[in-house]
């Protein structure tokens, strides 16, 4: 049985139909990812199915003691009290006394009279009775997963930090329906990989917004896509989706092509004057009539970004010197004796968890904060955009044309004039929505219009902050195309692994204790190397055997999450490792080689040697993994 169904369901809001009698049904297991452009409903259409706002036509049938519990884009503002509180809120009736303790507790730390005591001990009863000990230690453990202070103020922290509290409340609640609009922004990598693990493990039924290719392909069972009112279900996962939905587009255009030239081919026959107007030919002319309905009614699919980098002359071949570079803030080491050279059109992408410095490393490379050690040399003829993922360059109080113009009509691109509104368009703002303050759009509209704003000016260096967040699917792999054709140079912070890996050709990775490692191509390339490594340094770290007569007690050791990952990277790894072997063995093997190779025989022989301790490594690692799964 359905845990929810939705049948004709109709919304409009006073303007076109946001939902055009949609249906839809969700049964328990279902993983089921909302996709559609930015602006077609996937939001609206979470918190009808949460209940927050009712359908203006239609039926909602929900299972009688359904329990559902979701995250949204945007932070309640009436949410107060500290980390715990909040948190503890989504458990329900438990959450009074499951707070009321914890506050006792942390009170009993400078304060033990009998008053406290008392009250701690009747409060202890009460959990018991409500297996409020099990309740307890599960707010701890997902505290402690989010790295989150328990005794922090709700609403003195970061927007970033607000998001992963209401993440945690609502793991804990244990719902039938889980409902997450856009889950990973503001996450870092790990954080979204231990969500992910956690969803798949834990959650039977998921209902999530995501611009994150990966955690949809991760996740997903099933994938239903908003378009012009209307819903299309597909039960498959996110990759099959994505084939499909080409195939309906594909199949949508040719039939509109035959019904445009069939109401062409009428429209000139009616034109003809008195045979149409026949006694014979007047159900022709009501085809007409209804064609011509058709087509009025017919709403054409939203416009493509039509995104433009203006290109400025070449920076110096030198981009950025960094030599044993030093930083940090008083209580944090964000980079220690760094060392890197940037060139010119070097696209680096860079990752770390949450607070490990990331933004801070961009500043520092592009000069807007001096080393504490070390030397940074900056390149020459450096024209900067910078993308900033809190999108601080926008004025929220004025229009969107305000906030590009600055006063102007028209704007010069690439050499041309264009009229504010026209340029606009092509980031798929209308004029009614150019006159619009910025306050009323939502987050991927903010992103298009800070795209817009920086792209008004020419640059041969891109830094940006994580751009993704919010941008529809099809406005990300655009994104994707322009940053790969882009000839200057490229910085980009993201913890989309889909968009790292499609458009950077290195990676740092800060490991938040000041380490900076920089690793050729993007996150899955780091991955491998990450765990060749963990494969080479794996057997120098194993323990001599204990001296005789000093048995020692052996301790079991279970796959952590990490270890998961890199196992399963390692089947990879060796297989391309092996296919580097062979090709080099083909060519020792080729008498033509040695007639032109010279030096390059004794780099090959000794590449081959690399490769053979190289598997010999990760072979072993591959058994010592495994050996752990039982």
């Amino acid at each position: 049985m359905a845990l929810i169904s939705l049948r004709d369901i109709t919304l409009a809001f006073g303007g076109p139909a946001l939902f055009n009698g949609i249906n839809l049904q969700i049964e328990p297991g279902d993983r089921l990812c909302l996709m559609g452009r930015n602006g077609s409903g996937k939001s609206t259409l979470l918190k009808l199915i949460s209940g927050d706002i009712p359908p203006e036509s239609g039926d909602v049938q929900r299972q009688q003691g359904l329990k559902v519990a979701a995250l949204t884009q945007d932070v309640p503002q009436d949410l107060t009290g500290n980390v715990f509180d909040v948190v503890a809120s989504g458990m329900g009736s438990a959450a009074a006394v499951l707070a009321e303790y914890h506050h006792v507790s942390h009170q009993l730390t400078h304060d033990c009279s009998d008053k406290l005591l008392a009250k701690l001990e009747n409060l202890q009863k009460e959990l018991e009775e409500n297996d409020g000990w099990n309740l307890h230690q599960e707010v701890e453990r997902v505290l402690s997963r989010l790295e989150l202070d328990a005794e922090e103020e709700f609403t003195a922290l970061s927007g970033g930090t607000k998001r992963r509290v209401l993440l945690a409340r609502a793991l804990i609640s244990n719902p039938d329906i889980l409902i997450l609009d856009e889950p990973t922004n503001h996450l870092d990598i790990d954080t979204i990989l231990w969500l992910e693990e956690f969803l798949a493990k834990n959650v039977r039924t998921v209902l999530f917004v995501t611009h994150d290719r990966a955690f949809a392909r991760r996740l997903a069972n099933r994938v239903a896509e908003l378009d012009r009112g209307r819903i299309y279900a597909f039960s498959c996962g996110y990759d099959e989706f994505v084939e499909r939905r080409e195939a309906l587009l594909e199949a949508e255009i040719t039939r509109q092509a035959l019904f445009d030239k069939k109401l062409a081919q009428e429209e000139v026959w009616v034109r003809q004057g008195i045979k149409a107007r026949r006694t014979r030919n007047e159900g022709r002319v009501r085809a007409l009539k209804k064609l011509r309905e058709e087509s009025r009614q017919r709403r054409e699919r939203q416009g493509t970004v039509k995104i433009q980098v203006q290109v400025a002359d070449r920076s110096g071949a030198l981009v950025a010197e960094v030599n044993g570079v030093s930083f940090g803030y008083a209580d944090k080491t964000i980079v220690k004796n760094f060392s890197t050279m940037i060139m010119r059109g070097d696209r680096i992408g860079i990752i770390g968890p949450n607070g490990s410095g990331k933004t801070t490393l961009l500043r520092l490379l592009l000069g807007e904060l001096e080393p504490q050690q070390g030397q940074l040399k900056p390149g020459t003829r450096r024209e900067v955009i910078y993308f900033d993922q809190l999108r601080e360059q926008l004025d929220l109080d004025k229009s969107v044309q305000e906030n590009v113009g600055e006063g102007n009509d028209t704007l010069i691109i690439n050499g041309q004039s264009r009229h504010i509104i026209g340029y606009l368009q092509d980031f798929l703002f209308s004029p009614e929505r150019a006159r619009s303050p910025v306050s009323i759009l939502s987050g991927g509209e903010r992103n298009r219009l800070l795209l817009a704003k920086l792209f008004t000016k020419p640059s041969n260096i891109l830094v940006m902050d994580e751009p993704t967040n919010d941008l529809d699917a099809e406005t990300l792999e655009l994104l994707e195309d322009l940053l790969m054709e882009y000839p200057g140079t490229l910085l980009l912070v993201s913890h989309d692994r889909e968009f790292i890996n499609n458009v950077v050709s290195s990676t740092l990775v800060l490991g938040g204790d000041g380490s900076v490692r920089e690793f050729v191509g993007g996150y899955d390339d780091w991955l491998s190397q990450a765990a060749l490594e963990s494969a080479a340094v794996a057997p120098a770290l194993q323990k001599p055997a204990p001296e005789k007569g000093k048995p020692q007690k052996e301790k079991t050791r279970k796959l952590s999450f990490k270890d998961e990952r890199e196992l399963e990277a390692l089947p990879e790894l060796i297989a391309a490792r092996e296919k580097e072997q062979e090709q080099l063995h083909s060519r020792l093997a080729d008498p033509d080689f040695y007639k032109s190779a010279g030096a390059e025989v004794v780099a090959v022989n000794a590449r081959l040697v690399e490769l053979e301790q190289q598997l010999e490594a990760a072979f072993l690692r591959w058994d010592e993994l495994e050996s752990l799964k039982g």
